[in-house]
């Protein structure tokens, strides 16, 4: 492993940084040719853009990152356990962008239930269920604790997913997001895997920015939600992905809460003004361009991560 030969932090850094956008930009560009091609979605503004390109990249994508990790960073039992849930979330998605038939509803979201109690468990195992609220330590049971985490895990894989439908915003607003993560502060293991994540992500959008050559797919988005929720436990505040993830979770949350009161409380009526996912909403109610409604999402998180860390 290479964090063992480079002990010294100036050599270090470099390579690591330099070495993981190499490992993933090679990566992508030599495999893209074997993914299987996005069919175009109907329901989606400009969806028939995507017919023919490359899907799941994601599997690339994760798998660089795995490797990556392996490199750089000395794993523990804890962050072995998350790498393979990790995994197991880019591996649920592939498949289903690979299908033919798209998944259900209900086996996916019973997959990322899953997931997200075997992410739970691993924390529960491994940390204390003390918790910080703008400086404020709290306990929490750990049954509640158990209860919120499975529920930061499933929804940060459920309204990811739900954002990634306009060229380079998923990748971006993840990296906003990790970025005030780490100017929160982190952990070290949970530090350097968000660089190198960071890094993954950069060579991904030289690919994915507008207009894509490729798309992450399922296969990327239910990865990089598990990620994040990870972060956001190891960071010691939980709460604070509210804020540092607050245009993916008002993006694709909107959506699953547009869904669920139609669905479960009957209220057909429901939002009916409002388009989504939210970027949809944007770009064919507002007229606002791809690449704008990118900017400008990344622009409002940033600015609402950023003024939280101010008053922290």
């Amino acid at each position: 492993m290479l964090y063992l030969a480079l002990s010294n932090a100036s050599v270090y850094a470099p390579i690591m940084f330099a070495g993981s956008f190499l490992i993933a930009f090679l990566s992508i560009k030599l495999f893209m040719k074997v993914l299987p091609k996005d069919h175009g979605r109907d329901f989606a503004v400009n969806g028939q853009l995507s017919e023919g390109k490359p899907r799941g990249a994601g599997i690339i994508m994760i798998t660089s990152f795995v490797l990556c990790a392996a490199l750089f960073v000395p794993f523990t039992a804890e962050t072995a356990i998350y790498m393979v849930l990790i995994y197991a979330a880019m591996l649920t998605g592939f498949f289903d962008d690979a299908a033919q038939k798209p998944w259900g509803e209900l086996k996916k979201g019973l997959l990322d239930l899953v997931i997200s109690i075997g992410v739970t468990v691993c924390f529960l195992m491994n940390n204390s269920t003390d918790i910080n609220i703008f400086g404020y330590s709290f306990h929490i049971p750990v049954v509640i604790f158990a209860l919120l985490s499975i529920i930061l895990v499933w929804a940060s894989i459920n309204v990811t997913n739900c954002c990634d439908g306009v060229d380079g915003m998923c990748g971006t607003l993840s990296i906003v997001t990790l970025l005030l993560f780490i100017l929160h502060g982190l952990p070290t293991t949970e530090r350097v895997l968000s660089d190198i994540l960071i890094m993954t992500l950069i060579a991904y959008l030289w690919f994915n920015s507008s207009p894509s050559k490729l798309l992450m797919g399922d296969a990327g988005s239910r990865a990089l939600g598990v990620f994040l929720a990870i972060v956001s436990l190891r960071s010691g505040d939980p709460f604070l992905f509210i804020a540092f993830a607050s245009m993916i979770i008002v993006d694709g949350g909107l959506g699953l809460l547009k869904l669920s009161c139609r669905r479960f409380l009957k209220m057909k009526s429901f939002m009916e003004n409002i388009r989504t996912p939210l970027h949809d909403h944007w770009r064919k109610n507002l007229g606002v361009s791809d690449t704008q409604v990118v900017l400008r999402f990344a622009a409002i998180e940033l600015v609402i991560g950023a003024a939280l860390l101010y008053i922290i």
